[in-house]
């Protein structure tokens, strides 16, 4: 199937369940502006909604319209002959730009790697997929918590830990939120990874259910931590062959500009400039991509992940690190 007819056969579907009898609903009181939106967008919002378990009230209509625009967006991107990724109807479909970069991308990440080591580039394998490896967790999601750069923190370390043999373990988002404060780290305002590595080397990090993630900011609990760090390394910024030789060895801490990333269903990105304001996991790469660990949930993007364009797309290599050695506490 032609793939920028996913979303029209998508529509094609759901008026097939209305006309047999088993997908209804009553389109709203919108005033002047109900002319401007088909009937079968007031279906799938209804399907949309249902789906993603969002309830509005006297919001709804606004958030409509809000989804249009999104709708509208998808429908010209998939008819885009010169597209290299496909956009789909994600959980995102109801904000604006700027409400899903206030809510999700409120992360600023400056530029600024340190303890910079070089590592061989040469004989490099030409592909490494750490989750295949048994080194990487199921997706997480970080819901309206600005605590990217925590599950960015948590994923490298459970790489690391499970490549020097202590086991794959889920380690917690909520401990670096409420505890790295006085390493610089805001909470759910926003961290660096590079200060919750200050963080890991001097205090020892829970697992996941002894510490459970809240997405809210609280307080410091003082509970016994499992593992910590020894130190850490940079990735000497925009070097992507040195980006490649660290994802080689282990799973790495990555910021990246994600503004685009919002509709983002499934093929290779690179519609992005170099503003870093989210961080994730790079996981490994292939020929032609980087495979990156998303913590928005697994029903967005290709379950969970994103595949970005070889090279420094997305500035992907300008603030890059990873732990060196997992340690026992």
């Amino acid at each position: 199937m032609n793939k920028s007819l996913i979303v029209l056969v998508g529509l094609a579907i759901t008026a097939l369940l209305i006309g047999v009898g088993l997908y209804h609903h009553e389109k709203p009181s919108l005033g002047s502006s109900s002319n401007e939106i088909p009937t079968q967008v007031y279906d799938l919002w209804a399907h949309w909604k249902v789906k993603n378990n969002k309830k509005y009230g006297t919001d709804d209509n606004s958030r409509l319209q809000i989804f249009y625009q999104n709708y509208n967006k998808v429908l010209a991107h998939q008819t885009n002959p010169s597209k290299t990724y496909e956009m789909g109807f994600t959980k995102f479909m109801d904000l604006t730009p700027e409400e899903f970069k206030a809510k999700y991308l409120a992360t600023k990440i400056p530029e600024q790697p340190v303890h910079v080591v070089d590592l061989p580039t040469a004989n490099l394998p030409t592909g490494v997929d750490w989750r295949t490896k048994g080194a990487v967790n199921p997706i997480k999601d970080q819901g309206q918590c600005g605590s990217c750069w925590a599950f960015s923190t948590t994923g490298a370390l459970e790489g690391r830990c499970f490549i020097d043999g202590f086991g794959l373990h889920s380690f917690s988002e909520q401990q670096l939120v409420d505890c790295s404060s006085t390493f610089g780290n805001q909470g759910c305002n926003g961290g660096l990874m590079n200060n919750a590595w200050d963080y890991l080397e001097k205090n020892c990090l829970c697992y996941e259910g002894d510490y459970p993630y809240e997405a809210v900011d609280d307080t410091c609990k003082t509970l016994k931590g499992h593992n910590k760090i020894s130190t850490y390394t940079a990735v000497a910024a925009g070097n992507v062959d040195q980006l490649a030789a660290g994802a080689a060895q282990q799973p790495v801490s990555i910021a990246v500009d994600a503004q685009n990333f919002q509709l983002y269903q499934s093929g290779i990105f690179n519609d992005c400039s170099t503003n870093l304001d989210h961080g994730v996991l790079l996981v490994g790469y292939t020929s032609d991509a980087w495979i990156v660990k998303n913590s928005w949930g697994a029903s967005w993007g290709e379950s969970g992940y994103i595949r970005l364009a070889r090279g420094n797309t997305c500035g992907i290599a300008n603030a890059a690190s990873y732990p060196e050695k997992c340690l026992a506490c």
